[in-house]
């Protein structure tokens, strides 16, 4: 590796790390979270994953009360060697305006499908049934009890992560 090549890559994750500005000008600021990051670079390290990761993690409740705590980390490697081809039914799920009222109703407490009929613009029972097997079919959703669906623990984060991800 050249040497600008090694200045480019420094100034990159630097720059990721919110320690200097586009310009290569440090930029005074403390990078936002950077306990967690710190935390992350050791993790990595440890685990010999030069490459780093991400890590995913949440806990509290949700507004229907159930509370939730999950962590989940993958290394870099494993993500960009992943083939991506088999997230795309998964992603896809959440790709409908529909299948999101129904998920964001659920986690604020509606869990009967006879409960979603009665929101505006969700369709017939026959389209939310449609919805949310699709809906389970991709592990957004799963059923407890009598016919009443809930997103199950371990898809709590994922599925706020995702919402994150999708705000600017």
């Amino acid at each position: 590796m050249s040497v600008d090549d090694r200045l480019a890559k420094l100034e990159r994750r630097l720059a990721a790390m919110d320690l200097i500005n586009g310009s290569g000008q440090a930029s005074g600021s403390a990078p936002q979270g950077g306990w967690a990051l710190r935390r992350l670079h050791e993790e990595f390290a440890n685990a010999d994953q030069p490459n780093g990761g991400v890590m995913f993690a949440g806990s509290g409740s949700l507004p229907s009360a159930e509370p939730f705590d999950w962590q989940v980390q993958f290394s870099t490697d494993d993500l960009v060697g992943y083939n991506w081809d088999d997230a795309a039914e998964c992603l896809a799920a959440l790709g409908s305006p529909v299948r999101l009222r129904i998920l964001r109703e659920i986690v604020l407490g509606s869990r009967t499908a006879a409960e979603l009929t009665d929101l505006d613009e969700v369709g017939s029972s026959g389209q939310i049934y449609h919805h949310l097997r699709q809906l389970a079919a991709t592990g957004w959703l799963h059923t407890v009890g009598d016919n009443r669906f809930e997103v199950p623990p371990n898809r709590v984060v994922p599925l706020l992560v995702a919402l994150a991800t999708a705000r600017r």
